[in-house]
């Protein structure tokens, strides 16, 4: 495995990761990829995938979350998101993939659920999250050939441990800064004074411009412009038209609004690594909290009208929450380009950011470890 960013001895920020500085440090968070390789019957190259997040080890539309979201600029897409603003609920996984395979992650998520749930001639309906970028340099994404058996497969894989990262699921074919991007993962666990609850950050980084890159506040991108960039063609559209899209979870007891606020602060994060100033970029980030146990709709249980005793976090002691969902946002960015390789599809190559190019920039940004 290629190394992280704390491997290199670069830190972000002051608090500290969880075990595994992933979102899955997040008690009974789970994710599972699906990668789609290959060459379309065109002769053009096939480099894209999906990315499943499972909020609980249970059903999410019989155990709903509570969530929120924000869009820094709205340049991108997503299924779900209306729900979500108007009950403060989410009831089914999120996936990441291609911004032309959005429709049809929807609706193999949508077939998978409905297999697990008791067929009692009940009405049924699903809303999935679904979030996407732009993988059209790499990738044949006018192929469609993200099918509702590879959406299965990131079901299937979706675990607790280790998340893998870079070139994988739905980040497969994405370029971050001018370097092959994909998908990074970090997490913040605070201490007991604090309230010991952790918050998991995991983004599909596919936006940014080389020369505005910085890595723990240091500005590493001026001292990278030597390096190869797909963009130099005259051919292509300029650096930064791809998104980013983000999921935080944490186990805080927080209500929707609250989510919200937690969603917002992913924009930190993508500001502290030089992003989010671009017109061309869909940044939708979503936050959910596992830290109630939300019954589901009254009707599926026949259960009579009642109210739920719920649990909060003060908003006088949140800001340590939004804190580590910077802070993780921050690390999963970099951590998605150091884990990418160079890539080459359909007559473009990206160059991965190695370890000790990135080094050298950040001496060269007047860095010391």
């Amino acid at each position: 495995m290629k190394p992280r960013a704390r491997d290199l001895n670069i830190r972000f920020g002051q608090l500290q990761p969880g075990p595994l500085n992933a979102i899955t440090d997040v008690p009974g968070v789970r994710v599972g990829h699906s990668n789609v390789r290959g060459h379309s019957a065109k002769g053009c190259d096939i480099l894209t995938g999906v990315t499943v997040i499972e909020p609980r080890l249970v059903s999410s539309s019989q155990h709903p979350c509570f969530a929120g979201v924000h869009v820094l600029n709205g340049n991108g897409d997503a299924t779900g998101l209306e729900w979500i603003r108007e009950a403060g609920l989410l009831t089914s996984p999120i996936a990441f993939t291609n911004t032309h395979s959005l429709g049809v992650v929807r609706d193999a998520l949508i077939a998978i659920d409905r297999e697990q749930q008791p067929d009692d001639g009940r009405l049924y309906w699903n809303m999935p999250v679904v979030l996407e970028t732009f993988d059209g340099l790499l990738n044949d994404i006018n192929g469609f050939h993200v099918q509702p058996e590879h959406v299965a497969e990131a079901v299937r894989d979706a675990s607790a441990g280790p998340v893998s990262e870079g070139s994988v699921g739905g980040g497969s074919g994405m370029i971050c800064h001018e370097f092959k991007g994909g998908i990074g993962t970090a997490s913040r666990r605070l201490n007991s004074a604090q309230g010991g609850w952790t918050v998991g950050a995991i983004v599909q980084a596919n936006h940014g411009v080389r020369n505005e890159l910085r890595v723990d506040g240091y500005p590493v991108g001026r001292y990278l412009e030597h390096a190869d960039s797909p963009f130099l063609k005259a051919a292509l559209p300029h650096p930064g038209m791809g998104s980013i899209v983000v999921c935080l979870a944490t186990d805080a007891p927080l209500l929707p609004h609250q989510c919200t606020r937690l969603a917002q602060r992913a924009s930190l994060g993508l500001a502290r690594t030089g992003g989010g100033n671009e017109d061309h970029s869909g940044d939708i980030f979503i936050a959910f909290a596992t830290g109630n146990q939300v019954p589901p709709a009254a009707y599926e249980t026949k259960r009579s009208p009642t109210c739920d005793n719920l649990s909060m976090v003060n908003n006088d002691h949140i800001s340590e929450l939004f804190l580590a969902a910077t802070e993780a946002v921050e690390e999963a960015i970099i951590n998605a380009l150091l884990a990418a390789d160079s890539a080459e599809g359909n007559g473009f190559a990206v160059p991965g950011l190695d370890e000790e190019t990135l080094l050298e920039a950040l001496r060269q940004a007047g860095w010391r470890a």
